[in-house]
């Protein structure tokens, strides 16, 4: 039987990117999915529910309609981000409030959502996409802190839903071959292929990730496999 056969899962920000790539494995093992997101690519599976992950009814609505159509939420993934990348003295207030809106508010909004309905039906699954950025990074100073911000949410959320059979960890992904690292380098000025093969030249295994890759270590910690494992930061980068 697969994994998540008779799971339901959400993943926000599942249009593009790990989001979307975590979509496409649930549905291979067996889940029933929905993607939140504002935009969409074509080929993404599942329910697809347009939802701006900063405003408090678009997420109770997207958790609502989740459990409606497709019989419950058991899986909880909020890969939802955006960058607004800039040195500290170029930043501007809208930098940094949006970047913190999308990843910390769009993350607490979403866990609240999913773990009322979650407490109440036996537990589940939720995982936080943070990043290696987490621990600082030229040029990142709202991304850096946000991300950071979620491993703490992490670990705080694995403590207050584990007396319900609610397992919360964190994935932090290096660098990534999508949208949003074309976007870092056409910051820097760089072509993107030139941008990732510096990146690959950095890593130990000798290549950047790809979105499959985060992807299996998210089904990984909302597998069965993982039941003892709450309240993690796993670094997903290709070394150390």
């Amino acid at each position: 039987m697969p994994r998540f056969e008779g799971k339901v899962a959400l993943v926000t920000g599942g249009g593009r990117g790990i989001g979307k790539a975590t979509v496409a494995r649930f549905a291979s093992e067996g889940a029933q999915v929905a993607a939140a997101d504002l935009a969409f690519d074509d080929d993404v599976d599942g329910l697809r529910l347009e939802t701006d992950v900063t405003q408090r009814a678009a997420v109770e609505a997207a958790v609502a309609r989740t459990v409606e159509e497709l019989g419950g939420l058991d899986i909880l993934v909020t890969c939802a981000g955006i960058i607004r990348d800039n040195l500290v003295h170029k930043m501007t207030d809208d930098d940094w409030e949006a970047v913190m809106a999308t990843h910390l508010r769009g993350t607490f909004l979403a866990t609240q959502a999913a773990q009322a309905h979650m407490t109440q039906h036996g537990g589940g699954k939720m995982v936080l996409i943070s990043s290696v950025s987490a621990l600082g990074n030229r040029g990142q100073l709202n991304y850096s802190a946000a991300k950071a911000g979620l491993q703490a949410m992490t670990k705080t959320l694995s403590i207050e839903l584990g007396r319900f059979n609610v397992n919360v960890n964190c994935v932090a992904p290096g660098f990534v071959s999508t949208a949003m690292t074309r976007q870092t380098a056409e910051r820097v000025g760089v072509p993107f292929e030139d941008f990732q093969k510096f990146a690959a030249e950095q890593t130990p295994l000798g290549r950047v990730g790809e979105p499959e890759d985060i992807a299996g270590v998210i089904a990984f910690l909302c597998s069965e496999d993982a039941s003892f494992v709450s309240g993690q930061v796993i670094y997903v980068r290709g070394g150390p």
